[in-house]
């Protein structure tokens, strides 16, 4: 018998979606193939599977402990998902076998099917940050005697269902400040700012009706805007290390002194974006609607009004329950066409949306956590930076 060679081995998913993208949820079956293809008679040992979901995270802090002295601090902290193994060869002895427990592969193409049940839990949505991700794969190793494995790995995408149809997240968000001016003894007249949207989930494709009123009364002239951002916060050895990020934004008209401009469902569009990731013990993904008014010369008056970003788009019978306004309740992008287009945006984007690093005005900052790791607040005052010092959050509103 003139011994062949492996020229490919790979992992092939059955994919359900019209995308032809291997997308899962808790619970779900996960079924697939491996494919071996040999160029003559291949003796093997075991074809084994692995399939992992792991979430991590990983970053390093540089510290001084004298004159001269210094080292690095690292932060790892792991959470395992998922692990199932599987023997697709080497458990029967094939009749061609020259040894017992070997397996002979002929010449060709050949496939081996695999399944297993995704936990039937809450799972992290597959994310890509700067200092941690949410991975699901499945590995396939090939065993043959006297030689080393032949590997493959194979990710696939697996996302929490986040239904925005209940009543915490159907509830409307509003808020209201007033800022006054001031340069050494001379006071000007108050800034104010009352802002509210319909409700507090949405989905990607969708766009955000923002509801405003602004109102002048100082020397300057001020600019109301809007920001959406994304705030990405990994937990490790009781610290967090926390990104903000600008997803979208969007500016109003400039404000003269004595005047007043109201945004009468100003819509701010949503891009394909990950889901908020509210379960992980380890990794925060949050999201929140800055309307705010850029001040020239001073800081800024801002409203931050908490957003969730979900995966199953509103129900047409829920536009009616969740409207803050007359005019909520009659446009046309809460229908089922834009429902059903906000998932396909959703899941067409879903390699894209897994890496989300790439956002403009990423800001980056370290705080110091309790050991339980609560939530965090995402626009806090002020941040401790490697237990040190303490540093005012910067103005995170563009001011362009």
């Amino acid at each position: 018998m003139v011994l062949g060679k492996v020229k490919a081995l790979a992992v092939y998913f059955d994919c359900l979606n019209e995308n032809n993208l291997p997308v899962f949820s808790g619970g779900d079956l996960v079924s697939g193939r491996v494919v071996v293809e040999v160029t003559g008679d291949v003796r093997v040992k075991r074809l084994d599977i692995t399939a992992r979901g792991l979430a991590k995270v990983r970053w390093t802090e540089s510290r001084n402990a004298g004159a001269n002295t210094a080292y690095t601090q690292n932060y790892t902290e792991e959470v395992d998902y998922l692990h199932h193994c599987d023997t697709l060869i080497g458990e029967e002895r094939d009749e061609d076998a020259l040894e017992e427990g070997m397996t002979v592969l002929h010449a060709g193409l050949h496939e081996f099917a695999f399944s297993f049940n995704l936990p039937q839990m809450a799972l992290a949505t597959s994310f890509e940050g700067k200092h941690g991700s949410v991975r699901y794969w499945v590995k396939a190793e090939l065993h043959r005697p006297w030689l080393l494995p032949v590997k493959v790995k194979k990710e696939f995408i697996v996302f929490e269902h986040i239904d925005i149809n209940t009543p915490l997240l159907l509830a409307p968000q509003a808020g209201t400040k007033e800022k006054t001016l001031c340069c050494w003894f001379c006071a000007s007249g108050p800034i104010s700012l009352s802002a509210k949207i319909e409700r507090k989930g949405y989905t990607p494709g969708e766009s955000i009706q923002i509801f405003a009123e602004v109102e002048n009364c100082s020397s300057r002239v001020v600019v109301p805007k809007a920001a959406l951002y994304q705030t990405q916060t990994f937990f490790a050895k009781g610290k967090g290390r926390q990104i903000q990020q600008l997803v979208s934004n969007l500016r109003g008209e400039p404000l003269q002194q004595g005047k007043s401009q109201s945004w009468e469902g100003k819509l701010l569009k949503i891009p394909p974006v990950s889901p908020s990731i509210l379960d992980c013990p380890i990794i925060r993904v949050e999201y929140a609607l800055m309307v705010y008014v850029d001040i020239p010369g001073g800081l800024n008056l801002s409203l931050s009004l908490p957003l969730v970003i979900g995966t199953i788009p509103l129900h047409a019978c829920a536009t009616r329950t969740s409207s803050i306004s007359s005019n909520c309740s009659s446009v046309s992008w809460m229908g089922l066409p834009e429902r059903a287009e906000a998932f396909r945006i959703f899941v067409s984007s879903l390699p894209a949306v897994i890496a989300t690093g790439s956002y403009r005005g990423v800001r980056e900052f370290s705080v110091i956590l309790p050991p339980s790791f609560p939530q965090v607040d995402p626009y806090p005052d002020t941040v401790e930076v490697c237990g040190t010092a303490d540093v005012r959050r910067p103005d995170m509103c563009p001011s362009r």
